[in-house]
């Protein structure tokens, strides 16, 4: 086997990963991004809100002493490796490449949405809906979401701001059969048409598959979700997705891994919404 590979296969491997990492990832356009960390951990600051107080002539301002808090995100480092000899200038398949780099930058997009699926279980809850809401033991319905708005309306979260959902399935399944997301009359995305929920009632929604990384926890017949707005979660990363290729002469094989650093925390938790839904 040869072991000169040359550096336009290795140039052409890293650009196929990073195409499908950047395709495959779901969760990390939904959270505030801090891109470049250097050191093991970073600091997500949240200013309070303050009042106004009213003006009286000839007397001093009073401050309205802002609370500056922070969490703080510790990096984990990962490693999505595999070898292969299918770099074999005379055997190269490209097929076979793409198919291998693909599996790579799956891994690791997952496992980036796993960061921040952890960090939101970890962090202590102040709004919840139950599973109950909506009738007993129910999966994800319409009171359940318009609930949401009203938790995340009242306390503070603006209008503005997009608010993500992130299920199961068996939550985009109840949905599709549901009326008014799945006809014309309630909804213009059509959901019918192509069987996917993608956004409704001012949400924008990201469905998790069963995940061998965790994905969202699943007690009994209770599955956990999460509905939250951008600036409440934070996704430190000190080295982005950076690919490797090296010959291994003990393997006779060249290892292609992927390098990834990153950490996740919550944090605001007024502006996080932790759903329980029934699945059976």
């Amino acid at each position: 086997m040869s072991k000169t590979l040359s550096v336009a296969a290795i140039a052409s491997f890293d650009a196929d990963v990073k195409h499908a990492f950047q395709d495959k990832a779901k969760l990390r356009d939904t959270v505030r991004v801090k891109s470049g960390v250097v050191g093991s951990t970073h600091r997500f600051n949240l200013l309070s809100a303050g009042m106004a107080t009213k003006r009286v002539k000839q007397t001093d301002v009073v401050p309205m002493n802002l609370q500056h808090t922070n969490q703080t995100a510790t990096l984990e480092d990962w490693n999505a490796a595999e070898y292969t000899d299918v770099f074999d200038d005379a055997k190269t398949n490209i097929s076979e490449k793409q198919e291998l780099a693909g599996s790579i930058a799956k891994a690791i997009g997952r496992r980036e949405d796993q960061l921040i699926i952890d960090a939101l279980e970890a962090s202590a809850t102040t709004l919840t809906i139950a599973a109950s809401v909506g009738g007993a033991a129910t999966d994800l319905n319409l009171a359940k979401l318009r609930m949401i708005g009203r938790l995340l309306g009242d306390n503070g979260v603006d209008e503005d701001e997009t608010v993500h959902y992130i299920g199961s399935h068996y939550g985009k399944e109840s949905l599709l059969g549901t009326t008014e997301v799945t006809s014309a009359d309630y909804n213009s995305v059509r959901a019918l048409v192509n069987g996917e929920v993608n956004s409704f009632l001012g949400m924008m929604f990201k469905w998790i598959a069963s995940r061998a990384e965790g994905g969202l926890d699943k007690t009994g017949n209770d599955r956990t979700s999460f509905a939250y707005a951008k600036p409440s979660v934070g996704h430190a990363i000190g080295m982005d997705a950076r690919m490797e290729v090296n010959y291994i002469p003990t393997k006779t094989s060249w290892l292609a891994n992927m390098l990834f650093s990153a950490g996740s925390v919550e944090i605001d938790a007024g502006g996080v919404v932790e759903v329980t839904t029934t699945e059976p």
